[in-house]
C-alpha cells in the first residue's frame, strides 16, 4: 500500500475546523499504517504538531518505507528519541507514608542547616561591624528601623488599644460578680506587660515587616540583583541581612513599650466606663500590681522576637527561586514560620521565668 501526504501540515492549517478529525479518521482507517509505503516529500510545510499527528497514526513507530523531504528528518528523529510519553509514578497519598515522612524530615533538616549557617554568617558580620563601625551599613540600619519600627506604630497602637478594651471589659464582668473590681489592675497589668504586649507587637511585625523583608529579598533574587551584588563584591550578609536583624532587635523592644502603653490606655478607659475606676487610681496601683521584673521580661521578649523574625524572614527570602510562584509561597511560609517561632519562644520564656515577676 502506497500513501502520499501533501499540503501544509503546520498548526495554523491543522487548526481549521474539521481538519484534524478528518485526518485522524483517514489514519485510523488504514489497515496497517506502519507496513505501508509513506511518501511525505510532497508536504510543503510541517512542524512538530503535524509530525506528532502522523507519529500517533503510526502507533509510535517509524515506517520502514518512508520517503521524507529535507528538514523532516529532524522532526521524526526527535520523536524517536523522546519515545512514548508516560506519566510519573504516583507517590503514596497516605499522610503518614514513608515518602512524606522522609520528605518532611529532609526539608526540616535542610532549613535548620540553612538557618544555622545564616546565624553563623550574621555573627561573623557582626564581629566585622564591631571592629570597623565606620564602614558599617548605617544607612541600611536606619532605613530598616524606620520601615519596621516607625511605620508600624499606627497598626500596633490600633490593635493594642482594641485588645486593651476587650480584655478590660471581659475581665471586669467576671470580677464584678465576685466583688473583686480592684484586681482588674493586676489582671490587665500582668497580662499586657508580660504577655500580650510583646506577643501582639511580634505577630504584627512578623506579618507586616517580616513579609516585607522576605518579599524584598525574593524580588532581588528574581531580578538577579543578588547575583549582581556578588559580582560587584558586595556580600549579602553584611549589606542585607545584618541591617535587618539589628534594626528589628532595636525596634521590637520599643514597639513592645509602645504597645503596652496604648493597650493599658484602652484598658483604663474601659475600666472607667465598666467599673468606674478612675485613671488616677489605675496608674497609682499599677506599679504595685506589676513588679518591674515583668517589664524587663517584656523588653527581653521583644529583643529576642525581633531577631527571630528577621532571621526567619531573611532565611526564606534568600531561598526564593527566580520565579513568581516561589516568591508568593516563600513569603507565606516565612510569615507562618515567624509567628510559630515567636509562640515557641514565648513558651520558652514562660518556662524559664515562671518564678520571676510575681509577689
Amino acid at each position: 500500500m502506497h500513501v502520499i501526504a501533501s499540503g501544509c501540515w503546520r498548526v495554523e492549517a491543522l487548526a481549521r475546523p474539521g481538519v484534524i478529525p478528518a485526518l485522524l479518521s483517514r489514519l485510523n482507517s488504514l489497515p496497517d499504517a506502519v507496513a505501508a509505503k509513506w511518501d511525505l516529500s510532497r508536504i510543503t510545510a510541517m512542524d512538530y504538531i503535524g509530525a506528532q499527528l502522523l507519529w500517533d497514526g503510526w502507533g509510535g513507530k517509524k515506517p520502514q518505507q518512508l520517503l521524507l523531504s529535507h528538514g523532516q528528518e529532524g522532526l521524526f528523529d526527535r520523536l524517536t528519541q523522546v519515545g512514548p510519553l508516560a506519566l510519573p509514578e504516583k507517590e503514596e497519598s497516605s499522610f503518614w507514608s514513608f515518602y512524606w515522612i522522609r520528605k518532611w524530615t529532609c526539608s526540616l533538616l535542610d532549613h535548620l542547616s540553612g538557618l544555622v549557617g545564616l546565624v553563623g554568617q550574621f555573627m561573623l558580620d557582626l564581629i566585622l561591624f564591631a571592629r570597623n563601625p565606620r564602614q558599617g551599613p548605617w544607612k541600611e540600619i536606619s532605613a530598616n528601623i524606620f520601615h519596621a519600627g516607625a511605620q508600624a506604630l499606627g497598626i500596633t497602637a490600633v490593635v493594642g488599644f482594641l485588645i486593651g478594651i476587650v480584655l478590660s471589659f471581659l475581665s471586669a464582668q467576671q470580677l464584678h460578680i465576685f466583688g473583686g473590681d480592684v484586681y482588674l489592675v493586676n489582671i490587665l497589668g500582668m497580662s499586657i506587660v508580660r504577655e500580650l504586649g510583646p506577643m501582639l507587637a511580634a505577630i504584627l511585625v512578623a506579618g507586616r515587616s517580616g513579609s516585607s523583608m522576605t518579599a524584598q529579598l525574593g524580588v532581588m533574587r528574581v531580578t538577579e540583583e543578588l547575583d549582581a551584588m556578588l559580582v560587584m563584591g558586595l556580600p549579602h550578609g553584611f549589606r542585607l541581612i545584618l541591617p535587618k536583624i539589628i534594626a528589628l532587635a532595636i525596634s521590637m523592644p520599643l514597639l513592645v513599650v509602645w504597645t503596652d502603653a496604648i493597650a493599658l490606655i484602652g484598658g483604663i478607659g474601659a475600666a472607667r466606663l465598666q467599673l468606674g475606676l478612675s485613671p488616677t487610681y489605675f496608674i497609682l496601683k499599677l506599679p504595685d500590681a506589676v513588679p518591674l521584673a515583668n517589664f524587663w521580661i517584656g523588653l527581653g521578649k521583644g529583643f529576642v522576637f525581633g531577631i527571630l523574625i528577621a532571621l526567619v524572614a531573611c532565611h526564606f527570602g534568600l531561598r526564593i527561586k527566580p520565579n513568581t510562584e516561589s516568591l508568593g509561597r516563600g513569603t507565606t511560609i516565612s510569615v507562618v514560620t515567624a509567628i510559630t517561632m515567636v509562640i515557641l519562644a514565648d513558651a520558652v520564656f514562660a518556662i524559664i521565668f515562671r518564678g520571676v515577676g510575681f509577689r
